[in-house]
């Protein structure tokens, strides 16, 4: 198992890379939010790796973390998602925008993904969501002490979200403009949808 690799970054394609290490030059599949994160062509690079070992195929797929790796791990355990499709469902959202799709439940987001379809983003959603965590996403300060969940999702703030959804705004989009609102549960649901839509 190759865990991570260090060298220079010798090539950058829209859905892979080269890293040259100790005189080998090693392909790694990834996805966009990877590549932008990248530094120029020669720099020296670290990519945490996974390796999807096959019969008569072995490929490397990179990744900036270790969090990221294990959201891909925990990804290609759900039926009907291979390594391809895990990374095309990166690809598509990103990591942090990932996690907060499948806490949502946001089934619909996840499906606009190559390859992947409503069924199979409707099991991510379901197999994965006491999985996965905001802990370490961009969102994480949003989330307050009960959750990011639809439990939680009750009264004000639970009929402005569905309010933002009928007029066409994901699930996820809609809680994480939400959770931004400063005492949003103690504000008329409408005034809720308004500061919302300032923030979508």
């Amino acid at each position: 198992m190759i865990s991570y690799i260090s060298g220079t970054l010798a090539e950058v394609d829209t859905d892979h890379i080269v890293v040259e290490s100790g005189g080998v030059g090693f392909e790694i599949l990834t996805y966009a939010s990877v590549i932008e994160h990248l530094p120029n062509l020669g720099s020296e690079v670290k990519i945490v790796t996974y390796m999807d070992v096959k019969e008569d195929d072995i490929r490397l797929f990179g990744f900036l973390s270790v969090q990221e790796r294990k959201l891909f791990r925990q990804l290609i355990t759900v039926s009907g998602v291979g390594p391809k499709g895990a990374l095309s469902i990166l690809n598509e959202l990103g990591p942090d925008s990932l996690v907060a799709a499948i806490i949502a439940s946001d089934s619909k987001s996840i499906s606009k993904a190559n390859g992947i379809g409503a069924k199979t983003a409707q099991k991510v959603c379901l197999e994965l969501k006491d999985k996965v965590s905001l802990e370490g996403t961009i969102y994480e300060k949003y989330a307050d002490s009960a959750g990011f969940d639809e439990a939680s999702d009750s009264g004000v703030m639970g009929e402005a979200i569905e309010a933002l959804c009928a007029l066409g705004y994901s699930r996820s989009d809609a809680m994480q403009a939400v959770r931004k609102i400063e005492d949003a549960a103690s504000l008329k649901a409408e005034t809720i949808v308004s500061k919302a839509l300032r923030l979508l």
